[in-house]
């Protein structure tokens, strides 16, 4: 014999939970009670809170699960969201029902140090307070109900825990690149030059296909257009495309690989490839003497080269894909072309010897 019917409240997987319409709009979410008068309790403090909004302003009192469905469904381009989502099953059973207005990092503190004794390291840490620092930042800013109120009237500061062990990046120089491309397996090579000279990230150029590239004629030239959707995005705002410039050296390397891969620019054996850190990958930075050289950090050496190179602020942030709050896919001919010189840049020694433009020869099957 089931449960008797509440108007209002269901009974649902251990706990009662709101389906009632309210102020006009259905509320549907978990009171976190299991005793039928605590749910009441909840289900009429909800009403009489949207009574004093509607009556005379007063914001309506959410929770941080309400707040977190909300980022979730907004969320849903996101390429990150399944980490997301992943951080918010970690927060909800220690403050789901707590209310937006009473998060603080004292109310935190119980999960972090429930995450600290599970073994998780400070960095692993960071991106849930994260997640929850940017859901709050959006209930406060963002977030408007219908009575023209945002969620939340001001944000807590959410403070990240100290990273003492977050590892610096580390730009590779010319030397220590000429060991490390000579001891990788010949596609990764050529990844390798090419990233190192377009500044993309592992999954971008991994996941990059001859399909966004597009011809400049007015410059005789081509650049890629990555979708905003496959560009990283750490936040839920939204993103501009990703322009990729390619200068000398990464266009020897596109057109050794033109002709011989239907979609993907770089694949291996025939398949796309997942990522660059591979066994190939490991194994080959430890006969070069760099067993501390990530993928990520031929990125930053795109970028030191650039800042050394004397290439301004602004162009950089283009060149790199950083979020600048600009349209960065829509130039004029000569901008393109002053990104193109100073892509250029790049491409000379300090003592002015010229890139080695291809690595090995392609042994194309």
């Amino acid at each position: 014999m089931g449960r008797k019917k509440i108007p209002g409240l269901v009974w649902r997987s251990g706990v009662w939970h709101i389906d009632k319409r309210i102020g006009g709009r259905r509320v549907c979410w978990s009171t976190g009670a299991t005793r039928l008068e605590e749910a009441e309790q909840v289900l009429a403090r909800l009403i009489e809170e949207n009574r004093q909004a509607a009556l005379y302003g007063i914001r309506p009192s959410r929770t941080f699960e309400q707040a977190a469905a909300k980022f979730v469904l907004e969320n849903q381009h996101k390429r990150s969201l399944d980490d997301d989502v992943g951080r918010l099953k970690s927060l909800l059973p220690w403050i789901g029902q707590q209310r937006l207005e009473r998060l603080h990092m004292g109310t935190l503190q119980p999960w972090i140090e429930y995450r600290r004794k599970e073994g998780a390291r400070p960095g692993t840490i960071n991106h849930g307070l994260k997640v929850v620092r940017r859901i709050l930042n959006l209930a406060a800013a963002e977030w408007i109900d219908e009575r023209g109120m945002t969620w939340l009237q001001t944000a807590p500061k959410i403070k990240l825990l100290q990273d003492k062990n977050k590892r610096k990046p580390y730009p590779i120089s010319w030397s220590e690149q000429d060991r490390l491309f000579r001891e990788l397996p010949e596609h990764l090579a050529q990844m390798a030059l090419f990233v190192v000279n377009t500044g993309l990230r592992d999954g971008e150029v991994c996941k990059l296909v001859w399909q966004w590239e597009v011809t400049v004629p007015e410059l005789n030239t081509s650049v890629f257009i990555i979708p905003s959707d496959q560009v990283k995005n750490t936040d839920s705002r939204e993103i501009d495309d990703r322009l990729v410039v390619l200068n000398r050296v990464a266009r020897s390397v596109l057109d050794a690989w033109r002709g011989t891969r239907a979609t993907h620019v770089f694949s291996y054996q025939g398949k796309p490839i997942a990522h660059m850190l591979t066994s190939g990958w490991r194994r080959g930075r430890v006969r070069a003497g760099l067993p501390q050289v990530r993928v990520h950090d031929l990125r930053h050496t795109f970028g030191r080269r650039l800042r050394a190179a004397g290439v301004s602020f602004e162009d950089r942030q283009d060149l790199l894909g950083h979020r600048s709050g600009r349209m960065t896919t829509h130039y004029s001919a000569p901008e393109l072309s002053r990104l193109i010189e100073a892509a250029n840049r790049v491409c000379e020694r300090d003592q002015g010897r010229p890139e080695l433009v291809v690595l090995r020869r392609l042994n194309v099957s």
